[in-house]
C-alpha cells in the first residue's frame, strides 16, 4: 500500500484561524515550507471527524475527484503557550500529537451553483461519493466545494461517516436510505448516477476500501473511548460499513434519482 502512504509534516507556525467553522481549523505552516489547513484533535468532534475527513477523503482521490493532499500533522505539546488567544490557546494544547492537515489551495474561491457550473458527470460523481459516505454536509448552504485553478475540489470531510458518533446497531445503520440527499447542492445537475454507479463499484474495490481505513492510526481509534472495541475492531467496522453502502449502491443511486426527479 505504498502507493496510499500519507506524508508527516510538523507544524512550525500557526498562521490564522478560519473562524467559518465551528470546530476552529487554522491555516498553518510545516516544516517542508507548505501551508496546510489544520484539523484538530481538541476540536468539538475530534479524533472522529479526523479519521472521517481521512478516509473520505482518500476514497475521493482513488475515485479520480480533487482533493487537496492530505498530511498527518504533528503539534508540539508546547506550540500554543505563546497564543494570546485564550480559546486557540487552549484548542493547540488539547491537540498536542497527530493531527491532520490539507494542502492550502491559496487563491480558490467557494463554490456557489448560482455562478458555477458543474459538469452532469461530475456531479453525479460527488453525489455518489456523498451518498456512500452518508456526508450530510454538502448543501446551498455550505458546499464544501472550492475552485481552484478553474478545476472543482472537495473539501471538509469530517460530518461524513455519521455512523460512528453512535457506534449502535451498526451493522444496520450501513443499510439505512441516506435521505439528506434530497439537501445535495449538486442533485439537480446529476443526471449520469447510472454510469457512474457501474464505473465505481469497478474502481471501489474491497481490496482499496481496506487500505484506505488502514491508514488511520491506532492513536486516533484508541483516543475514542464511547465503546471498548480494539483499534483493529474499529477498523473493522468502518470496512464492513462502508463494503456494506457499497453492495447496496444500486438502492441509494435510486433513492438519489428519486429525490431528484422531486426536486425536478
Amino acid at each position: 500500500m505504498n502507493e496510499n502512504q500519507l506524508r508527516t509534516v510538523n507544524v512550525t507556525r500557526y498562521v490564522t484561524p478560519l473562524r467559518e467553522g465551528g470546530s476552529l481549523p487554522a491555516i498553518v505552516e510545516a516544516d517542508d515550507g507548505f501551508l496546510y489547513v489544520l484539523k484538530f484533535r481538541g476540536a468539538g468532534q475530534g479524533v472522529k471527524a479526523l479519521i472521517a475527513e481521512l478516509i473520505v477523503g482518500e476514497i475521493a482521490r482513488l475515485l479520480g475527484l480533487h482533493i487537496p493532499e492530505i498530511v498527518f500533522a504533528e503539534l508540539d505539546p508546547a506550540f500554543g503557550r505563546t497564543e494570546p488567544d485564550e480559546e486557540i490557546q487552549d484548542l493547540l494544547k488539547a491537540s498536542a500529537g497527530l493531527n491532520l492537515g490539507l494542502h492550502y489551495l491559496s487563491g480558490a474561491i467557494t463554490y456557489d451553483p448560482v455562478v458555477n457550473d458543474v459538469d452532469p458527470r461530475l456531479a453525479s460523481q460527488i453525489v455518489w461519493l456523498d451518498s456512500l459516505v452518508t456526508n450530510v454536509d454538502r448543501t446551498a448552504r455550505n458546499t464544501n466545494m472550492l475552485i481552484w485553478h478553474r478545476e472543482l475540489w472537495l473539501i471538509d470531510h469530517g460530518a461524513a461517516l455519521y455512523f460512528h458518533h453512535a457506534w449502535q446497531n451498526v451493522a444496520e445503520q450501513g443499510k439505512r436510505p441516506f435521505v439528506q440527499v434530497k439537501d445535495h447542492v449538486l442533485l439537480p445537475f446529476a443526471t449520469q448516477l447510472d454510469i457512474v454507479n457501474e464505473e465505481y463499484r469497478t474502481l471501489l474495490t474491497p481490496d482499496s476500501i481496506r487500505a484506505i481505513v488502514a491508514l488511520v492510526p491506532d492513536e486516533w481509534l484508541n483516543a475514542d473511548h464511547s465503546n471498548t472495541l480494539t483499534a483493529e475492531e474499529k477498523r473493522q467496522v468502518y470496512i464492513h460499513f462502508l463494503e456494506t453502502r457499497l453492495s447496496l449502491s444500486n438502492q441509494f443511486v435510486q433513492e438519489a434519482q428519486y429525490a431528484r426527479e422531486a426536486l425536478i
